[in-house]
C-alpha cells in the first residue's frame, strides 16, 4: 500500500494535501459521495395539496415523484393547523442529521391566519420527529402578529448552532426576515426571534434563502412591495447586520416568483437558482457559478409533477436507496450504480465470508487522512454484497494498541473454528510493523496480541516495508500462512496460537519487477494464484497483477497476460489495486474487491488521490484454461447476491 519510508518526498505530499484538506482528516461527508438529489415540495392551496412530498433526480436537471405524488409525512399529524408549505430540508454538520422546517399554515383560512412553524428532525429522511412553534404563544410582546412564513435552517458556524430564519409580520408593518436559534433537541426556539434582515428600502421582504459561498453568505428573498421580484443580498457574518444589498432583479422572467431556493450541483462549481412562477404552476430554473449571473436552464429541466415552493437537497446513493425502499423506485428513473461500494474514502479492502454469522464483511484502511496517517480500522457488513452497514470502529491504535499509533494501514482476517468455536485473527499494519489482534466476532471486540507479530525485514530483502498482511489457509494442508512486504514478497508459516510464526520458515517468493506490494493469495481447482499490486497507489496506472503456483511457498510462474485489473479510462476510473478475492460458499463464483482513486474527484487531486481511494467490488472470472480474465472496472459494480 505504501510506497517509500518516510522522506522529504512523503514531507513534501503532506505539505500538498493539507492544502487540500486544511484538517487533514477524512470529512464527516465526502463531496464525492453526493450522486443524486431529493427534492422537497407542496403542490397547491388545498388542504390536502398543502403537505410534504417528495422527488428525486440522479442529476439535478430530470426529477421523477415518489410515492405517486402523495404526501411522505401526514400534515395532520404534525402541524396545528392541518397543513404545511413551503419545506426547506438542510443537513446537518455531522453529515447525517436532517432538518426539516414548514409553514404551519393552511391557505384556505387566510394568508393572515398563522402563527406558528413545524420543526423536524430525522437521521433517515424517512422517519421524522416533529413539534410545532406558535411564536405568539411562546413569546410576549406579538399579539398583533399576522403571519409567520417560510421558514428555513443554516448552521452558524459563528455560534455553533443551528439559525431558522423566517419572514413574519406584525399589524401596520411590512414583511421581515427574522432568526433565532434552534435548541439542542431541535423542537423549540431558543430564545424570541430577532431581526435578520430588512432592505434598505425598508420594504417587505419574504421567502429567504441563505448559502455560503466562499466565506460569503449570499441571502436571496422576495421583496414583495413595489415591484416583487427575487433580489440578494450577502454578507460576512450573520447576525450582524452588515449586508450588501444587489439592486438587480435576478428573476429572468416577467411572471410572479418567489420561493427562491439555491442549491449547488453535485461534482461541480455551477449552481442552480429556481424560484416558483406561482401564477403559472411551474418552476423556472437557472445556473449560476458566481451567484450574481443566471442564464436560464428551462429547456434542460423534467419533471412529472407540478411543484410548489420547495428546496432541493444533495443526497448520497446510499440515502437514495433508502427512499427507494421506501416508497419505490420511479419507473423511468435511470440505473443506480453500485460502485464504489463504501461511502466515504477508504481503501486496501480485505473481504471475508463469515460461516458464524452467514454474512460478508469488508476490511478497509480508513482512507482520506493525510500523508496515509489514519489510525483506526472499521469494518462493514454485508448479506449480499452491494449494500453495506457501517458496523464503526473495531481497532483504535491510540487506544487499543500499545506497540504503535500510527499509520494503520492494509489489514486482513481469518475466520478459524478453534475447540468448536470461531475466532477471528486479524492481522494489521501499524507503524510499518505489522500485529494481530482476536476477536470472537466479525466485529470484534478484538484484542490486540501486545506486540508486533512482524516487526523487522526478512533476511536477504532490500529496501521496502513490513506492510501489507495476507492470511492464507491452505486447504489442502490445513496450514495458515501470512504473506507480507512492500518490495518485497515474503511468506511465513504461522503456528497454531495464530499468533506467532514458526521458527525459520520465513521466506522470500522471488516475483518479477512488476511486484510492488499486496499480496493476495487464493486457491483454484488445485492451483494457487498470487496476485500483486504494481507501481504506487498514487498512479492512475496502479494495477493488479498475478503469478501461478502449486505451492503457497511458490515458486511462482508469471503468464504472459497476467493483468488482473487496471484503470478504466472511458469510465475515468483509475488506480485499481490493492485486493483482494471472494469465493462465494459451494460455488465456483469469484468477486474482486479492490480500492481506486475516489470518482470524480481523485484524479484531480495529484499525490492526495493516493490517499482519497474508495472501494469497489467487480466480478472475477477464469478461462477455460484456469488463467484469469481481466475484470473491466465499471460504475454499474455487481448485481445483489442472493
Amino acid at each position: 500500500m505504501r510506497k517509500f519510508q518516510l522522506s522529504i518526498v512523503l514531507l513534501l505530499i503532506i505539505s500538498f494535501s493539507k492544502a487540500q484538506n486544511k484538517s487533514g482528516v477524512p470529512p464527516v461527508l465526502a463531496d464525492k459521495d453526493l450522486t443524486a438529489y431529493l427534492f422537497v415540495y407542496f403542490t397547491g392551496n388545498a388542504v390536502e395539496e398543502e403537505a410534504v412530498r417528495y422527488a428525486i433526480s440522479p442529476d439535478g436537471y430530470h426529477y421523477y415523484h415518489l410515492n405517486d405524488n402523495k404526501p411522505v409525512i401526514d400534515s395532520k399529524l404534525i402541524s396545528s393547523t392541518g397543513g404545511v408549505r413551503d419545506p426547506h430540508i438542510l443537513r446537518g454538520e455531522d453529515g447525517k442529521t436532517f432538518y426539516m422546517v414548514l409553514t404551519d399554515m393552511t391557505s384556505n383560512k387566510g394568508w393572515d391566519s398563522n402563527r406558528a412553524m413545524v420543526l423536524l428532525k430525522s437521521t433517515d429522511l424517512v422517519n421524522w420527529k416533529s413539534s410545532v412553534v406558535n411564536i405568539q404563544t411562546t413569546f410576549s410582546g406579538n399579539e398583533n402578529l399576522k403571519r409567520v412564513w417560510a421558514p428555513q435552517t443554516i448552521y452558524d458556524a459563528k455560534a455553533g448552532k443551528y439559525m431558522i430564519y423566517f419572514s413574519m409580520q406584525h399589524a401596520g408593518g411590512p414583511d421581515i426576515i427574522y432568526y433565532a436559534y434552534a435548541n439542542k433537541d431541535f423542537t423549540a426556539l431558543e430564545s424570541e426571534p430577532k431581526v435578520l434582515f430588512v432592505p434598505k428600502s425598508k420594504n417587505a421582504c419574504i421567502d429567504g434563502d441563505i448559502i455560503e459561498k466562499d466565506g460569503v453568505y449570499h441571502l436571496f428573498y422576495k421583496t414583495e412591495t413595489n415591484t416583487p421580484g427575487i433580489k440578494v443580498a450577502t454578507t460576512t457574518d450573520l447576525t450582524s447586520g452588515n449586508w450588501t444589498e444587489n439592486d438587480n432583479y435576478l428573476q429572468q422572467t416577467k411572471e410572479a416568483v418567489e420561493g427562491a431556493s439555491v442549491f449547488k450541483l453535485n461534482h461541480s462549481d455551477e449552481y442552480i437558482l429556481m424560484y416558483d412562477m406561482y401564477m403559472k404552476g411551474k418552476y423556472q430554473f437557472t445556473k449560476t457559478k458566481d451567484l450574481e449571473h443566471f442564464t436560464v436552464i428551462d429547456n434542460d429541466i423534467s419533471m412529472d409533477f407540478h411543484p410548489r415552493h420547495g428546496t432541493i437537497l444533495p443526497i448520497t446513493r446510499a440515502e437514495l436507496k433508502r427512499l427507494i425502499a421506501k416508497w419505490g423506485k420511479p419507473a423511468n428513473y435511470p440505473q443506480i450504480n453500485n460502485n464504489p461500494v463504501l461511502e466515504g474514502y477508504y481503501a486496501d479492502p480485505e473481504v471475508l465470508y463469515s460461516n458464524k454469522t452467514k454474512k460478508y464483511y469488508i476490511y478497509p484502511t480508513s482512507d482520506g487522512f493525510d500523508g496515509w496517517s489514519g489510525y483506526y480500522f472499521k469494518t462493514f457488513s454485508s448479506d449480499n454484497l452491494v449494500n453495506w452497514k457501517d458496523e464503526g470502529v473495531i481497532i483504535d491504535l491510540k487506544k487499543d494498541v500499545s506497540w504503535a499509533n500510527r499509520n494503520a494501514w492494509a489489514p486482513c482476517i481469518v475466520e478459524k473454528k478453534i475447540k468448536g468455536k470461531y475466532k477471528y485473527f486479524y492481522y494489521f499494519t501499524a507503524a510499518q510493523k505489522i500485529g494481530v489482534a482476536v476477536a470472537d466476532n466479525p466485529t470484534g471486540p478484538f484484542k490486540d496480541s501486545g506486540k508486533a507479530l512482524v516487526s523487522s525485514r526478512p533476511e536477504g530483502a532490500r529496501g521496502g516495508q513490513e506492510i501489507d498482511p495476507d492470511v492464507f489457509t491452505d486447504p489442502k494442508s490445513g496450514k495458515s500462512y501470512l504473506y507480507w512486504g512492500n518490495g518485497y514478497m515474503a511468506v511465513a508459516e504461522l503456528n497454531p496460537d495464530m499468533f506467532s510464526l514458526k521458527e525459520e520458515s520465513t521466506k522470500l517468493i522471488e516475483v518479477d519487477n512488476t511486484f510492488r506490494e499486496g499480496t493476495y493469495v487464493i486457491y483454484r481447482e488445485g492451483t494457487y494464484y498470487f496476485l500483486w499490486s504494481e507501481d504506487d497507489t498514487r498512479s492512475p496506472n496502479y494495477k493488479v497483477r498475478y503469478g501461478i503456483s502449486k505451492s503457497p511457498l511458490g515458486p511462482l510462474e508469471i503468464p504472459k497476460d497476467n493483468i488482473v485489473i487496471q484503470g478504466n479510462k472511458e469510465e475515468e476510473i483509475y488506480a485499481t489495486g490493492h485486493n483482494s478475492v471472494l469465493k462465494v460458499p459451494n460455488k465456483d463464483e469469484w468477486y474482486l474487491v479492490y480500492h481506486r482513486f475516489s470518482y470524480p474527484t481523485g484524479i484531480k487531486m495529484g499525490d492526495a488521490g493516493g490517499f482519497h481511494r474508495e472501494v469497489a467490488i467487480d466480478k472475477l472470472e477464469f478461462n477455460a484454461d484456469g488463467t484469469i480474465k481481466q475484470v473491466v472496472p465499471t460504475h454499474a459494480g455487481i448485481n445483489l447476491l442472493k
